[in-house]
């Protein structure tokens, strides 16, 4: 006899909740979601060790990957759709395989899972190569479409992670960067939208969000890369800059202008710098704002009589004219 997956057992815990009062039921279900909380924090040094190795591959090129079905690959596509208004992450560098394929983001697409051959065709047609990092994630580890994209990822040369909530299931077997989230019986057995799907948001969440922060989109705690693309984003990325540099808003609004909308650049550029030494520090600092700022604060009293926004950078526009 099959021993089933830890997902879908029954948990004796839970066999009456079918007749519970609703405040027993929710307090129960709570409980269980804390018990994810905890299985994302056991998993912390795989997740430490997943993010840094993203982001040796990923600092000066490549595409992050999604691969999932059903829940998981939802939830997947949901946390790699997040990082462009907030991070400005390109969207060519992005790409995100869900079985079923658009479709299947807002409804079941039955059998859609099951396609390997189909993973593995979609893997090569988007021309997945050494550059690239793949994070596949499936409750169950073992869904074929999943374990198809990390295992044609990875015979390609992608760096791969895989995300399950079972253990000794091949997604974790054959993935570089194994993440097991050990959420065992679900409420509802089987429904692996609750406590798998919990642990599984968290987990997105924080290998992306390190990943940001270690890329040097994050400063201070604030989004420095955020995309305007609404008003509401409009309006933070005013105040990051106000809050960043003291000055008044028509003094941010203007710098922003100047700088097309870079928060950056703004920031930079109200510093002293002009355009194009505020560019060249941040190119030079990889796009860190605080390694461009501690730059700058070293080299501007090696030219004495410019101004702060003068300042010359050694292999710079400005520094070749004077």
């Amino acid at each position: 006899m099959v021993k089933p997956a830890d997902t879908e057992r029954l948990c004796p815990r839970y066999s009456g909740i079918d007749v519970w009062e609703p405040r027993d039921a929710l307090d129960a279900m709570i409980e269980a979601q804390f018990a994810a909380v905890a299985a994302v924090r056991a998993a912390r040094g795989a997740i430490e060790a997943a993010a840094q190795a993203m982001e040796t591959r990923l600092r000066d090129r490549g595409r992050l990957i999604y691969a999932g079905a059903g829940t998981s690959g939802r939830l997947a596509v949901q946390d790699g759709a997040e990082l462009m208004p907030t991070f400005s992450w390109p969207p060519e560098r992005l790409l995100l395989l869900i079985a079923g394929g658009r479709e299947a983001l807002i409804r079941a697409v039955e059998g859609a899972e099951d396609e390997a051959a189909k993973a593995t065709e979609l893997v090569g047609l988007h021309g997945v190569a050494e550059s690239d990092v793949l994070i596949a994630v499936a409750a169950s580890g073992t869904t074929p479409f999943t374990v198809a994209c990390l295992r044609e990822a990875k015979r390609l040369g992608a760096l791969t992670i895989g995300i399950a909530n079972n253990p000794g299931t091949p997604l974790l077997d054959e993935a570089e960067h194994p993440i097991l989230l050990d959420t065992g019986p679900e409420p509802i057995a089987g429904s692996t939208r609750m406590n798998a799907g919990t642990a599984q948001r968290i987990t997105l969440n924080l290998l992306s969000s390190v990943l940001m922060i270690r890329l040097g989109r994050v400063y201070k705690g604030l989004m420095v890369d955020v995309q305007a693309s609404n008003a509401k984003l409009a309006l933070r990325r005013e105040t990051i800059v106000r809050n960043l540099t003291g000055r008044s808003r028509e003094d941010v609004r203007d710098a922003l202008c100047r700088a097309n909308g870079s928060v950056k650049l703004a920031v930079l550029l109200l510093d002293g710098c002009d355009l194009d030494l505020a560019r060249t520090a941040l190119d030079r600092a990889g796009g860190q704002l605080r390694a461009a700022i501690d730059l700058l604060a070293q080299e501007r009293p090696l030219a004495p009589g410019l101004s702060a926004g003068r300042a010359s950078i050694p292999g710079s526009t400005s520094a070749r004219r004077e």
